[in-house]
């Protein structure tokens, strides 16, 4: 570390501060084709899109001289959560609750600055100012010190942190095309009825049963003809899981209480084939530094629960109130705040269920199947969140009951049709858990190495 020297942020970067906010009473201002980058959009890593977009003329109402933000500079968010960081892979322009930096890679690596300031948050947050809400300046964030090595050293740091970040936005990349996959099927089936739409055209065309059947395949599947010809060569244990599918589906739609829906299935509620279980409310001298997590409703995001970071209860919660133990899987749901938002428990993770969310609980459909992949995927769906949002009572913050989310209708399909879907959905969700184990292992093992490689060990 000899060759080492501190420098300050100032001595190998510049700065430019972004835009007030284009007027909200001006649609014309959004909706374009520039990128508006807000503190919200920094996720502490690259950032390639944003939540909202401004037309050209919005982008000219925030200063008439805007320049954007260039790709492979960094931003950091000013005020609101201080000290969010990310590196912008195109154009942006920035608002007014970010700062950019842009680095002279003759002195510095952008990699390596974006980890060192990343490492350094706790340090930036001080240096805001101001009483009632506090806002980082260019001119404190300018003085932040930065031990730095030569730039060959720099670049191979910078790149072993990122190799370990590219390879968590990949796991993430793909649990959400798995995820994707799994809510395609789910619309598809019982949302849709293709397979059975399918069916009823063919036979409607004047085709035979068996070729309606074939037709519903081909739906399912994807496959043209020629493709399941093939299939049932190649794959014949295929073929035959997919003859099976295709014939489980009706031949026939009907109409009940004025919804079409597939013969023989019902309109029902949630309620049929699952139950809920609430959260146990914690005492304030229940809470501990260390012992078994609990999840409150900031926990539950959307497809992943956090289990991190939530505060602790002793470890004796789990043998005396087994009802609240969270294990791998628990599908749970938000009953305040965002109502309706929908995770599940990592694998390998225990934790306690905490007041104000909920577990599902998944009725069996026969011996060892129950509804539990059909009932992540209906919760998963966007009308389920609209559902709790609408029926969620309360000015001041949103809530709602189990009760409630209970009466969410429903179409139930046969049992056979519900054990093939559990079948056929269970690997893609269970990959999404082992995908989520694996990045928050890589992202330890980042968190272990930045501040030792960040200090020349």
């Amino acid at each position: 570390m000899n060759d080492w020297k501190v420098i300050t942020l100032a001595d190998c970067a510049s700065f430019q501060e972004g835009y007030v906010n284009p007027s909200k009473n001006e649609p014309s201002y959004f909706g374009g084709t520039i990128k508006w980058l807000r503190a919200t959009d920094l996720n502490n890593g690259f950032v390639y899109k944003t939540s909202q977009t401004l037309t050209e003329k919005g982008f000219l109402s925030a200063k008439k001289s805007a320049v954007l933000f260039e790709p492979d500079s960094l931003a950091i968010s000013k005020s609101g959560t201080i000290g969010r960081i990310g590196i912008l892979k195109d154009y942006m322009c920035g608002n007014r609750a970010v700062i950019n930096i842009k680095v002279n890679e003759n002195i510095c690596n952008p990699l390596f600055i974006f980890y060192t300031l990343l490492n350094s948050k706790e340090q930036i947050e001080t240096l805001a100012e101001g009483s009632v809400q506090k806002n980082l300046y260019v001119s404190a964030l300018s003085k932040v010190k930065l031990l730095l090595p030569d730039i060959n050293k720099q670049k191979e740091i910078g790149y072993i942190l990122n190799t370990l970040d590219q390879k968590i936005e990949l796991n993430t990349q793909i649990n959400q095309t798995l995820e994707r996959i799994a809510q395609a099927l789910f619309k598809s089936w019982f949302v849709d009825f293709d397979p059975v739409r399918a069916k009823v055209q063919a036979l409607s065309d004047g085709l035979s049963l068996e070729q309606a059947e074939l037709a519903a395949m081909q739906t399912i599947s994807g496959k043209t003809p020629e493709e399941l010809t093939a299939l049932s060569q190649t794959q014949p244990d295929r073929y035959a899981e997919l003859a099976e599918t295709a014939k489980a589906f009706p031949c026939e739609m009907v109409e009940v209480d004025g919804v079409e829906v597939p013969k023989g299935w019902k309109q029902t509620t949630l309620s049929e084939i699952c139950e809920m279980q609430n959260g146990y409310a914690f005492k304030s001298s229940d809470w501990m530094e260390q012992g078994i997590p609990v999840i409150k409703i900031g926990s539950v995001k959307a497809m992943i629960v956090e289990v991190e970071g939530n505060g602790f209860v002793s470890e004796d919660y789990s043998k005396l109130k087994p009802d609240f133990l969270l294990t791998s899987g628990n599908i749970l749901v938000g009953l305040t705040g965002y109502v309706g938002e929908v995770g599940r428990i990592p694998t390998g993770k225990i934790a306690m269920l905490n007041q104000r969310v909920a577990k599902f609980l998944p009725k069996e459909i026969y011996k060892n199947y129950c509804f539990y992949n059909y009932v992540y995927c209906l919760a998963r769906q966007s009308q389920f969140k609209e559902f709790a949002e609408i029926n969620a009572k309360g000015s001041a913050q949103a809530n709602i009951s189990t009760k409630e989310l209970l009466k969410f209708p429903i179409i139930k399909a046969n049992d056979k049709l519900h054990i093939l879907f559990e079948n056929r959905v269970k690997e893609l969700l269970e990959s999404i858990l082992w995908n989520s184990q694996n990045a928050e292992t890589l992202a330890k093992t980042r968190d272990l190495l930045l501040p030792r490689l960040l200090n020349g060990e």
